[in-house]
This record gives C-alpha cells, sequence and structure tokens, in this order.
C-alpha cells in the first residue's frame, strides 16, 4: 500500500513537472490566435515604484503591496487638492468660531483688514463683514445694507448667491430667505429666497469707502445688516457686532496630516448629496466616508501624512509655477489671473480645470461670478505676480520697482497688497497695512498719469510714499487689484510694469 502511495506521488509530481514546464514554453493548442503584445504584461516591469514582478501576469505578494501602497498615495495626493474647496471652508469656520460669530454675530474690520488676521489674499481696501451661517435649526433671514458687494458660499465653497450690487436687491438692501437642504415648509412671501446643498454657509461681503473715508461703509453695515431664523421675523433678536481688525485669527486650512481630518468634518457633516460621486468616491477610497469613523491604521496615516507634504508641494507649483497658458493675462509676463476657467473653473463647457481650481482654492478665497465675469466699469479685476523680470521669486531682502503706464484703467481705485508666500496672506511688517493704492494720501502719481512702486526692507531715499515694505528672508507675491476696471484692461492695451530688480 506504501508503494502504492509513493509510486502515485511519484506520477504525480511528474505531471506537475510537464504541466509547469508547458507553462513556461506555452504550447499552441486548437484555439490559439496571436495576442497583441500591448495587452499583455511581462514577468518583470520596471517602474517609478521600483520593479514589479508577475508570473504570466498574476502580480507577486511585493508587487501587490507596492501597488497598493502607491494607489492609496496617489488618491491621498489627489484628494489633498479635490477636497480644498472644504477644507478651506471647514479651517474659517474653525477661526470664526474661536470668536463667537456665526448666524446673529458679525465679524466686521471697521479699521480694516490687517495681517494680523490670516485671510487667505484678503484686502485692505474696503470694509469687510462676515460670519458662518448654519441652517440644522431652519431658515435663516439675511436682511442686506444696501450698496455692499457679498455673496453666500456652501460648505463645498460652491456659489449659492449674490447679495448686494450683485444681487437681486441690486444694491439696494432686501430681505434674503436662506433655506437649508431638503426644506419642504412654508416659504412665506416677500423674500428673496435661495436653497443651500449644505446646512453650513459662510457669508462675506465689502462696504466701499466714500471719498476715501471708510465711516459710512461701517455705520450702514452695522446699522442695516441682520440675521436671524425666519421662525423669529416678527420679533428679531439683536444682531451683534464684534470689531475684528487688529484681532489675531487664522482661517487658512492645514498642510500636514490633519488636512485629511478637516476634510472628514465636512463630509460627516453636509448630506452626500451636496457634492458629486466621483469626489466623495475619493475620499472614501482613503477611508474618508459620511457615517464611519475616519481612523486610519498606522500604515494609511504615514501615507495620508505623505501624500499632504506631495498635495501641498504640488499646489504650491500650480500656483507659484503655473503652467496654465490661459492664466497668463500677457506673453512673457509674471501677471496671471487666479480665475482661469471663470468662478467654475471650466477649460470648455462641461469640463472642470483641475488646476485651475487648485491654485485658485490654494491662494483665495470667495466664489462668486461677481469676481470673475468681466464687466466694464463694474466690480474688480485682479492680477497676482509671484516672480520677478526674469522670472525669479520675489525676495523679501531685495529692492524691486514697477511701473504703471498712464491711464490706470479703474474707474473708482487701483491698489496692490502684498502677501507671503508660506501663509498667502497678508505679509506680516512693520507697517500695519502691507498695501498701497491709488487712494492713499502722499502718492506720488506723474504728470503723465502713471505711478512707480516700491517694494523693499527700508523705503528707497525719496520714494517713501510709494513704497511697500517687504522682510528679509520672506518670500512674497502681490496682487494687484483695479475697481471699477475699464476697457483697456480686458482689451489688453494696457498692461502693468513686471518688478524690477533694483541693484
Amino acid at each position: 500500500m506504501v508503494l502504492k502511495r509513493n509510486l502515485v506521488a511519484a506520477v504525480f509530481a511528474g505531471a506537475l513537472a510537464l504541466t509547469t514546464a508547458h507553462a513556461q514554453t506555452t504550447p499552441k493548442m486548437k484555439m490559439t490566435t496571436p495576442i497583441p503584445p500591448s495587452i499583455t504584461t511581462p514577468d518583470s516591469v520596471d517602474t517609478p515604484i521600483g520593479t514589479l514582478k508577475f508570473s504570466d501576469g498574476f502580480p507577486d505578494d511585493a508587487t501587490v503591496q507596492k501597488v497598493y501602497d502607491n494607489l492609496d498615495f496617489s488618491r491621498g495626493v489627489q484628494a489633498f487638492m479635490s477636497g480644498m474647496p472644504g477644507t478651506s471652508l471647514v479651517a474659517m469656520r474653525t477661526g470664526f468660531e474661536k470668536l463667537g460669530v456665526i448666524n446673529g454675530t458679525i465679524l466686521i474690520y471697521e479699521d480694516r483688514l490687517d495681517s494680523k488676521s490670516l485671510f487667505l489674499t484678503g484686502n485692505t481696501d474696503s470694509v469687510y463683514f462676515s460670519t458662518w451661517l448654519n441652517l440644522k435649526d431652519g431658515p435663516l433671514v439675511i436682511e442686506s445694507p444696501p450698496k455692499v458687494l457679498a455673496f453666500l458660499d456652501d460648505s463645498w465653497f460652491q456659489y449659492v448667491t449674490d447679495i448686494g450690487n450683485a444681487g437681486r436687491d441690486k444694491g439696494q438692501g432686501g430681505k434674503y430667505l436662506v433655506l437649508p437642504p431638503g426644506y419642504e415648509g412654508e416659504v412665506p412671501e416677500g423674500y428673496l429666497v435661495t436653497r443651500s446643498r449644505t446646512y453650513n454657509l459662510w457669508l462675506m461681503g465689502r462696504g466701499f469707502p466714500v471719498n476715501g473715508d471708510i465711516k459710512p461703509a461701517v455705520e450702514s453695515i452695522r446699522k442695516s445688516l441682520r440675521i436671524y431664523p425666519l421662525t423669529q421675523s416678527k420679533n428679531p433678536p439683536e444682531t451683534k457686532f464684534i470689531n475684528g481688525s487688529g484681532v489675531e485669527l487664522n482661517t487658512v486650512h492645514a498642510n500636514d496630516f490633519s488636512y485629511f481630518e478637516e476634510l472628514n468634518e465636512v463630509v460627516q457633516e453636509e448630506p452626500s448629496e451636496a457634492l458629486d460621486p466621483e469626489r466623495l468616491g475619493l475620499f472614501a477610497s482613503i477611508g474618508i466616508e459620511k457615517g464611519k469613523p475616519f481612523a486610519p491604521d498606522p500604515r494609511m496615516k504615514k501615507i495620508l501624512t505623505e501624500a499632504a507634504a506631495v498635495g501641498n508641494a504640488t499646489s504650491r507649483a500650480i500656483l507659484f509655477r503655473t503652467r496654465m497658458k490661459d492664466a497668463y493675462f500677457f506673453p512673457n509676463s509674471a501677471w496671471v489671473t487666479t480665475f482661469a476657467g471663470g468662478y467654475e473653473f471650466l477649460s470648455q463647457p462641461g469640463v472642470r480645470n483641475l488646476d485651475a481650481r487648485t491654485m485658485f482654492h490654494y491662494y483665495a478665497t470667495g466664489i462668486t461670478p461677481a469676481m470673475a465675469l468681466k464687466m466694464v466699469g463694474v466690480g474688480s479685476q485682479y492680477a497676482a505676480a509671484f516672480v520677478d523680470s526674469d522670472g525669479k521669486p520675489l525676495d523679501g531682502s531685495k529692492t524691486y520697482k514697477i511701473h504703471l503706464p498712464p491711464n490706470i484703467p479703474a474707474k473708482d481705485f487701483w491698489s496692490f497688497v502684498v502677501y507671503d508666500n508660506q501663509t498667502r496672506s497678508m505679509l506680516q511688517t512693520d507697517q500695519q497695512f502691507p498695501s498701497i493704492g491709488s487712494q492713499k494720501k502722499g502718492l506720488v502719481v506723474h504728470p503723465d498719469t502713471s505711478v512707480d512702486v516700491w517694494f523693499s526692507p527700508t523705503a528707497p531715499a525719496g520714494h517713501e510714499s510709494n513704497w511697500v515694505q517687504t522682510v528679509p528672508g520672506k518670500g512674497w507675491n502681490v496682487l494687484l487689484r483695479l475697481y471699477g476696471p475699464l476697457q483697456p484692461w480686458f482689451d489688453k492695451t494696457w498692461k502693468p510694469g513686471e518688478f524690477e530688480l533694483v541693484e
């Protein structure tokens, strides 16, 4: 019996060896046809993530581990850039909640926004007012002041509505009723009604100087701006204001692993219907899924930490060294738009420009058509510069001069604001406002209406009135804003100078 078993085993082993040999040489069978090499996988493939090995197309264990690590990493990088609209507003809310700025309490910059508050590319030219809205308890009423430029964005930084000059009240002031997702209750008459896809929203607005004086705007906002629940419309509670000028405040999203924790917040809080399934599927693939805890194991946390670092680096490359040709206003120039593809970032109808979306949200806040549409003499236009005339990063230890040719195309006023490359917020210097513009008293304007502006650590002798301070050891960038932009800007017959290094 033992002999028989041994004989059977020997025969089986021989057959197995023969089968293996045949698998290696693959005999031609009756149904065999030529197989295009392009659809097969070699036994060994050298790739950027290492050598991948297969047995007749079947990946070995080491290859499986490598490709899954790479898949999780690449999805983490994409989630960093695709989730940025949401994390940016989570950071905004976190900062606001520390000050108690929600629903009936308004943050207002009575003495203008300065560099102590970290806001992505905020400006010093207008009177900002802002708050966080939460519709969990039902609809809210917003009574808009006249002559403001304001808007609502939802938790995913999707446009909801304009309020004020670009809104349905046409700058006359009006009552807006904001309804939460899925609201089926009664909608009373007499309101400008808008529906939100998310429970949380960001209200941002600006009041403008009158003959260079911001006090009338502050008074009008304090007098007229009201936010309260619809259920209390017959006897609205008092709207409170907090002066944010000089207040230390961070509203900028994280760039490390905690970025994904910020992303998880908005995924958990908002209806899945508020965002497209593709992005929610991307977030779910790295463990961020509505109704489930985000608890990555040590392997996944390490991968996502590395993905945040690469996602951050990629976002910075897209912003500071964009390869989008359509983003440049002029050939061989540093000046770029951060609204490539408009406020929806479309390269053509129905096609999202992913780099354009990342570029904007890494650098700025505020999604509204009013900031992107070309309207002669109305609204504002923006141009950013990150490098000098030689294409080198702007250096806070050096001196630069820029020339604005005659007839600067701004019906209302123009300005430069300087930002820190790290925070993308106002550069913190000895000057309260790291900016300069046509509203500055004492600004030297040449007889032909052209203007020269200087940027350096100390004021160049004789140019103190036209100088903005920079900081040695700090990289910086600048936004040129044109309020009431005129036709020469749109048809590009007027072009700002470049940043020229002064030795």
